[in-house]
């Protein structure tokens, strides 16, 4: 979880994100429990009900994999999450493999899980109907203003962040 380097830069992709992973491990665990999560998640995230679909993907950690896209349009030049004809990636997901249960002293015969990892940047474009994923680290104060947010406090040693 954290900073994520990559070499990609266009509108939905940046050479670094911030990502945030999960992991559940329990006895009879299936893909069934890994879809509500993430759907259940999606839907209060976006304070919607948000069409998605699952793609089979490879991750040579979890076997299956999947991908989890959303449906969104552009209008102007603004994003519309849940409507229109086009999906956007989300997340990546699967069930943890057994060689890595096995790895970690874990009997997969016993135990199962799931696993997801999603790029937090990439959600707040979405929420927010931003266009361009790459404006989020430009340093144009009047770019923040327009979505609402505020510059962040310097921390310092005197007052630290409040």
């Amino acid at each position: 979880p954290g900073r994520t380097f990559r070499c990609d830069s266009d509108q939905t992709h940046t050479p670094m994100f911030h990502q945030v992973e999960g992991l559940y491990i329990d006895k009879g665990i299936h893909m069934g429990h890994l879809k509500g999560v993430l759907m259940d998640f999606v839907s209060k995230f976006f304070e919607t009900e948000v069409e998605v679909q699952f793609r089979p993907h490879h991750f040579p950690f979890t076997e299956p994999s999947a991908e989890m896209d959303v449906r969104y349009e552009r209008i102007g030049s603004s994003i519309k999450i849940g409507q229109g004809g086009d999906w956007m990636e989300i997340l990546g997901c699967g069930m943890v493999h057994p060689n890595v249960l096995r790895a970690c002293g874990i009997d997969p015969d016993e135990y199962q899980g799931f696993a997801f990892g999603m790029g937090v940047d990439r959600l707040a474009m979405l929420k927010y109907g931003m266009p361009d994923l790459r404006d989020m680290f430009s340093s144009d104060t009047r770019w923040l203003k327009h979505y609402g947010f505020g510059a962040f406090q310097q921390a310092n040693l005197a007052t630290g962040l409040s």
